[in-house]
């Protein structure tokens, strides 16, 4: 069920309505680092080796659930974009009209919204630039430090809906399914809870995540957070692409003995079968959009701090009216995050897994004004709860024939390194 669109002031504007909305984009000088200029409340970030988007303010927003998430989210922005008087003086993708949008990791959820700020600042390519929305011309604030962000006083962790050894008993139960042939692959999770002495300023982990790694794409929107490596589907000017990672293995810190441990990774057959699951399933979901497809041969080892992962770039020339949240509703959930068979593997989770996702796992990313946009998969994430002084931290692990509930569990432990790092 959809609810309404809201205004700044809060006033409902009934289902299916759209806020009309003055935009303009304006060059600007470089105001050094994006994530240090949000304020405490109602920001919004997307942000990759330094370039990105960061955002404050409402100026519209719309909530929406269920299996019809997506096409509800879409025809909304249609109807935003259409309403909206826009003038560009930039003109490079992340300017002009943009929202920012997370979504459930299940269709039977709650809880995906798109939000449009009322300032939005980028930086691509050397150039800089501000954005100012909403239903009236404002002036254009000044862009500085807003000051060092509280840094998190946490009181522990402690284990979520799973125990650790309980979810040792449901990886056990997964690779007996699919020893029976139920499926050939699903993604378990299992969630950390981080107790706060004070409300979280998310200001703080998310520089934190920036800083140790910028290769991701740190992300928040609504209280959800994090860095993830995963890139569900970026459109730009009719190409499409869409970065797969499917495939872990925890690095040591020793550079010559991290070596040998990618050669071993991009040869183990364990881990190139469940990366081919979630290959082949984004080049399926890929194919009805586009006029042509290129799937590499083999993967490539993407190195991060913590772990590594077998990688494949998965582009495309899109054919016709297609938006990147169209193609995000396409992929989701792809193997590397659900499994397959699809559906199989989804009512596996419900089944077996324990757990309520929320918006882990789920696109998370950008959306403008022609469609352009970015979505990642929400990875290496948190969700903050209403109070602010607690914090639920996600990682999930591929299940296959092969696989060892032991070493799935120290996977999913070195998942959780980022954000409970950047939390301590």
């Amino acid at each position: 069920m959809s609810s309404p669109v809201v205004d700044p002031s809060g006033t409902p504007r009934g289902a299916g309505s759209a806020v009309p909305l003055l935009v303009r984009t304006l060059e600007v000088e470089d105001p050094g680092a994006l994530i240090s200029l949000l304020p405490r409340e109602d920001a919004v970030a997307w942000v990759h080796h330094g370039d990105g988007l960061v955002g404050w303010g409402c100026a519209a927003s719309y909530e929406t659930g269920d299996h019809t998430r997506f096409r509800d989210a879409h025809a909304w922005w249609r109807e935003v974009t259409r309403h909206s008087v826009v003038r560009d003086e930039v003109d490079v993708p992340g300017t002009g009209l943009v929202a920012f949008g997370t979504f459930t990791f299940d269709a039977e959820a709650e809880g995906s919204r798109l939000v449009v700020p009322e300032v939005l600042v980028g930086r691509r390519d050397g150039r800089c630039w501000v954005t100012l929305i909403g239903t009236r011309i404002t002036s254009r604030p000044e862009l500085s430090s807003t000051g060092p962000a509280d840094v998190p006083r946490t009181a522990g962790f402690r284990d979520g809906d799973v125990d650790a050894e309980q979810w040792l008993d449901i990886v056990a139960g997964a690779v007996a399914r699919i020893a029976d042939g139920d499926l050939d692959k699903v993604v378990l999770a299992r969630d950390l809870v981080a107790t706060l002495e004070e409300p979280l300023d998310v200001r703080a982990p998310l520089a934190r995540l920036a800083d140790h790694y910028p290769g991701c794409w740190t992300f928040h929107v609504d209280g959800f957070f994090g860095s993830t490596p995963e890139m569900l589907v970026r459109l730009e000017r009719g190409l499409v692409t869409s970065r797969v990672l499917a495939g872990t293995i925890r690095r040591t810190g020793d550079d010559t003995h991290d070596l040998a441990l990618a050669a071993s990774l991009a040869r183990s057959s364990k881990d190139l079968e469940e990366h081919e699951y979630a290959v082949r399933s984004v080049a399926d979901a890929l194919m009805p959009y586009c006029t042509s497809t290129n799937v590499p041969e083999a993967p490539f080892v993407l190195h991060l701090p913590n772990v590594m992962h077998l990688a494949t770039d998965v582009t495309g020339v899109v054919a016709g009216d297609v938006s990147a949240l169209m193609l995000a509703a396409a992929l989701h959930p792809s193997a590397a995050v659900g499994g397959t068979p699809r559906e199989a593997a989804m009512d596996l989770i419900r089944e077996i897994e324990g757990l309520d996702r929320g918006r882990y796992a789920g696109p998370v990313g950008w959306i403008g004004a022609s469609g352009d946009g970015e979505f990642g998969i929400a990875l290496r994430s948190a969700q903050v709860g209403e109070d602010g002084t607690s914090v639920r931290l996600f990682a999930g692990c591929g299940i296959v024939a092969d696989s060892v509930p032991d070493e799935e569990l120290a996977e999913s432990r070195a998942k959780l390194i980022p954000v409970r790092d950047a939390l301590s």
